[in-house]
């Protein structure tokens, strides 16, 4: 994998963080400023450690794996995609229906460390799979770890910046793109056999 694709890779897979940066935003209006910082520092960290783990994990089938790398991961890929799409679109059919929260019940909620560690971990389960698929490819995992980790801490302090200033809708439509990402990079990895 070349560093660009490891790039838009890192992109896709900060999706779910650039998300619920974003919903975090509107939900914790009164967390405080270093609080919200530790939302890229948190996410970035187990974006990095999660593909490291499944790069590590997927050594034990990897005589399966590196024979048939591309149909694993399409598969791979094209699964955990294929949710972030269909997640997208349901959130997108969902914004609707939705009530907004009362402005003085947001600002009394805490952000605390429990919840960020149980969301960078929900936001971060792609990831293992993923390091499945770069063993698969020979991708040096200590490049592609550092790069997907410091892709998600930017794209989520963009996410926070915006988070503040656009809205709930581009949490959703980010989902559905870095899903649609994930697809294409399975794709091109399969008919690269």
């Amino acid at each position: 994998m070349s560093i660009a694709e490891i790039i838009v890779l890192g992109v896709a897979l900060s999706a779910d963080a650039f998300a619920v940066t974003i919903s975090n935003c509107f939900v914790y209006t009164g967390a405080r400023r270093r609080r919200l910082i530790l939302m890229p520092i948190f996410f970035g960290a187990f974006q990095a450690l999660m593909p490291a783990l499944g790069y590590f994990a997927g050594g034990l089938a990897a005589v399966f794996i590196e024979r048939y790398a591309g149909a694993v991961t399409l598969l791979i890929l094209g699964i955990i995609g294929g949710n972030m799409i269909h997640e997208g679109v349901c959130a997108l059919r969902n914004t609707h229906a939705s009530s907004s929260l009362d402005q003085s019940l947001a600002e009394k909620k805490d952000l605390g460390l429990s919840t960020l560690f149980f969301q960078a971990i929900a936001t971060a389960i792609d990831a293992f799979a993923v390091g499945v698929s770069l063993r698969a490819e020979s991708t040096d995992i200590v490049l592609a770890a550092s790069v997907i980790g410091i892709t998600t801490v930017i794209c989520c302090l963009i996410a926070l910046i915006l988070g503040r200033k656009l809205g709930k809708l581009l949490g959703d439509r980010a989902e559905l793109a870095g899903g649609l990402v994930l697809v294409v990079i399975g794709i091109r990895s399969f008919l690269d056999l």
